[in-house]
């Protein structure tokens, strides 16, 4: 019985120093996990890589201290810290719709794209709480400025001009908080049905009216070449009809010429036949011959004839003309 009870007894203090052995061994795991944990964090609240094209504004005890530039940088754990993250890279931001009233009284409706870049980290954190929202609201408070100087149809010609007006405006108020504005453009206008309506009513007019003034130019012009070609055609034909009429009188003139050589050459030859023996008597017999000749057709083609009085004295007459031949070639000797 007493060994039953000194068993009972052993027990209870064997549970109690496995329990306090689990005790510590809890206490210890938890006491180093936390020391890694806190390692860990002060690794990495001591070592920090900055990306390319991005700056870190890093703050002492509340303060600002440096700008870490691209690369890897330490920290005094728990006394520095990152305080703003900034990217150097261009910015697109889109500016909502507002309602603009241009110069001639007619709301519209303009949505805009900024482009904008952060050129000063300092100036872009502790210049104003929030540079991408307040540039968006300078943005559309400048666009209604330069849309209220402007008429309505311009605002569709001038578009470029007035991109440049709001960058130029922007760009000016963003500088204190070290930021460039590079390019505004406006994305699209809203215009009001009405109009609407009468803009296309005016191009369509406008259409209509540059297609009737081309088409009343090419009639114009097709009638400018027709007439230019009525005027060359009759001046090519007065030119042929020149031409003609000197070739023709060239041939006359070739003509009369040749029949005069002709006839000088039969005269000739005519006056030295004249000069050879019997030559006399043969122009008699041809004379009288040709007398003969043309009596008798005069007598065919009329039906009353006049007889001169010499028809009886044919011979006399050859003998006339025999003695003026003589007396032409004693002449000539």
């Amino acid at each position: 019985m007493k060994s039953e009870t000194l068993k009972h007894q052993s027990h209870p203090s064997l549970i109690e120093t496995t329990q306090d052995v689990f005790t510590m061994f809890d206490i210890g795991t938890i006491l180093g996990l936390g020391f890694a944990l806190f390692v860990i964090i002060t690794i990495i609240k001591t070592a920090r890589i900055v990306p390319q094209r991005s700056n870190f504004i890093v703050e002492r005890l509340g303060r600002y201290h440096r700008t870490l530039d691209s690369g890897f940088h330490l920290l005094i754990p728990f006394i520095d810290k990152v305080a703003y993250v900034h990217t150097l890279k261009e910015e697109v931001i889109d500016v909502e719709r507002q309602a603009c009233v241009t110069k001639d009284n007619i709301q519209v409706g303009i949505n805009g794209v900024m482009y904008i870049q952060v050129v000063d980290s300092h100036q872009a954190s502790y210049g104003i709480n929030n540079y991408r929202y307040a540039a968006s609201q300078l943005a559309q408070t400048t666009m209604r400025s330069v849309i209220g100087q402007t008429d309505l149809d311009k605002t569709f010609e001038e578009r470029a001009k007035i991109n440049e007006e709001v960058v130029l405006a922007l760009d000016d108020a963003a500088k204190p908080w070290g930021i460039k504005v590079l390019r505004y453009e406006i994305s699209d206008i809203e215009l009001p049905a009405s109009i609407k309506d009468a803009l296309e009513q005016q191009m369509r007019a406008e259409r209509e009216r540059r297609a009737a003034i081309a088409k009343s130019e090419g009639e114009r012009q097709a009638m400018i070449n027709v007439s230019e070609g009525q005027k060359q055609e009759v001046i090519n034909m007065s030119e042929a009809e020149k031409q003609k009429q000197i070739n023709e009188a060239e041939g006359r003139a070739k003509e009369i010429e040749l029949v005069a050589e002709a006839t000088a050459e039969g005269l000739r030859k005519i006056a030295l036949a004249i000069k050879e023996e019997g030559g006399i008597e043969a122009v008699n017999l041809r004379v009288a011959e040709q007398y003969v000749k043309e009596f008798g057709n005069l007598a065919k083609t009329n039906n009353t004839m006049i007889i001169p009085a010499e028809l009886a004295n044919i011979g006399g007459a050859v003998a006339g003309i025999t003695e003026m031949l003589k007396s032409t070639t004693q002449a000539k000797k």
